[in-house]
């Protein structure tokens, strides 16, 4: 009895390690992809701005990737998402 517990464990265990692969694949090329579209208002023909805009989008970015970091070591961290260039 105690053998088919613990095969259900771990099969529950190898379940959700499948269901974090997958969803990480897809979250992560979707937030490259969201990256990268924002780098193409990197065209100064097509749009105006200056340094300072761009370090504001860097910092709301990384600080993004701080948060996700913190979450993904511990149980917690923010869930609203921010971000005003004015």
């Amino acid at each position: 009895m105690l053998e088919k517990t613990e095969k259900k464990a771990a099969a529950a265990k190898e379940e959700k390690r499948q269901k974090f692969v997958e969803l990480a694949e897809s979250r992560t090329v979707n937030a490259i992809k969201a990256i990268r579209i924002i780098g193409k208002l990197g065209n100064k023909n097509a749009y105006q701005f200056d340094d300072s805009d761009v370090q504001k989008i860097v910092r709301a970015l990384n600080k993004e990737v701080d948060a996700l970091k913190a979450r993904m070591s511990s149980s917690g961290g923010k869930e609203s998402v921010e971000f005003k260039l004015d």
